[in-house]
């Protein structure tokens, strides 16, 4: 661990005219180039110098032909999970893969056929829809349930649109874009009831480490939940490294991983980056302190939008989220239609936020907004979001 390095999170980055979809993609997915990104679910803050390095070092070979994993890396990912999160896994429970949506994409091949039931908890991160789409499966939709901002699941709900086509459930936790770190107990009875009806989790665990309160991980409550859960897991968002395009899934059920990786060995998704391999490794050996501090700086720029909007009397609404660097903004209380908010966002206050509706038709009237950057930065923004909507 490299406990005495200090990391400058205010630190302005420059990622323009570096392939950057955040920045560079502007024209291309909002029509405009003039705006300020506050969409994509990366972060606007250096990778540390502990991947970078080992980066530079493998690169000094100049070779980049086919890798393979390592033991090391194995390892890494095993002592990550029990010292962070308490979990137990061996080196069988885990398959490397080359990201989070196309194992997911697998896992509803490899759980389900033509025609089966995924169910979704919207709002909820809109490649699963494409996922289950793309794979020809039917979405049964079950609404969190929101009070104020504050979003619960709807487990009556859930078992009330169970039939039996109904073949996976896919989870998200902790929670994007609500925020949300589900309890010990919520998981539970959400599980038990999947159990009930032998439906397969799909956990995607991705933001499990940008948590600011206790987070569980479904499949360590037991070994009955474990049996019926895949979990699907990366390093990508916690140390801004998504661009590698390493990650991995974990069941202690044999038959589900194996299932899994007959798919995705079919689909070519097990070769992973050479540099994703290495930069892995390192975050998971040498990331604790990272991590620490990365969360520290969150919840203060967290604080600062709240207490920005408290102070200038915003009638935007958000819950503070529990989990993860993005904002779930509500703009409800302005007299005006979902497209007449976003037209003003994106052609006034100069903002390119995720569209709230392609989470499902309860994002009417929210915009995503991710606060992974400098406050600085932070500030700016929300002045030019503040100039339309006071």
């Amino acid at each position: 661990m490299l406990d005495n390095i200090e990391y400058n999170f205010d630190e302005e980055v420059n990622r323009k005219n570096t392939n950057c979809a955040k920045w560079d993609g502007l024209k291309r997915y909002f029509g405009y180039e003039d705006l300020n990104p506050l969409w994509v679910a990366d972060m606007d803050f250096k990778t540390p110098s502990f991947i970078n390095e080992v980066i530079i070092d493998a690169a000094k070979n100049a070779s980049y032909g086919y890798s393979i994993d390592s033991d090391g890396l194995y390892e890494s990912i095993i002592n990550w999970q029990k010292n962070q999160h308490h979990w137990e896994i061996n080196k069988e429970d885990i398959y490397m893969i080359n990201g989070v949506v196309p194992a997911y994409s697998a896992c509803i091949e490899a759980f389900s056929n033509e025609g089966d039931e995924v169910i979704v908890q919207t709002p909820i991160y809109p490649p699963l829809f494409k996922c289950v789409i793309s794979n020809n499966r039917k979405i049964v939709v079950n609404e969190l349930k929101n009070d104020n901002g504050y979003y619960t699941m709807d487990l009556e709900d859930l078992e009330s649109k169970i039939t039996p086509k109904t073949k996976i459930l896919a989870l998200c936790s902790p929670h994007n874009p609500v925020g949300r770190v589900w309890s010990k107990e919520g998981l539970e009875k959400l599980a038990n009831i999947c159990i009930k009806h032998n439906i397969t989790i799909i956990s995607d665990e991705i933001h499990s480490d940008i948590t600011f309160k206790k987070f569980t991980p479904l499949a360590s409550i037991s070994k009955e939940i474990a049996n019926q859960t895949i979990t699907l897991n990366s390093a990508g968002k916690t140390f801004n490294i998504a661009g590698l395009n390493c990650a991995y899934a974990i069941s202690k059920n044999k038959e589900i991983l194996n299932k899994f990786k007959k798919i995705a060995q079919k689909r070519e998704i097990q070769s992973v980056n050479f540099f994703g391999y290495i930069a892995t490794k390192a975050a998971y050996e040498n990331g604790a302190k990272f991590v620490e501090e990365l969360k520290k700086y969150l919840l203060s720029n967290i604080n600062f939008t709240k207490e920005y909007f408290e102070k200038n009397n915003m009638k935007i609404d958000f819950f503070p989220p529990e989990a993860t660097y993005l904002l779930w903004l509500d703009f409800s209380k302005f007299n005006l239609s979902h497209d007449e908010i976003k037209t003003i966002l994106l052609t006034k206050s100069k903002i390119a936020l995720n569209d709230g509706v392609s989470f499902g038709d309860n994002g009417n009237k929210y915009f995503r907004l991710n606060l992974a950057l400098s406050q600085k930065a932070l500030e700016i923004a929300l002045n030019q979001i503040f100039q339309e909507f006071r």
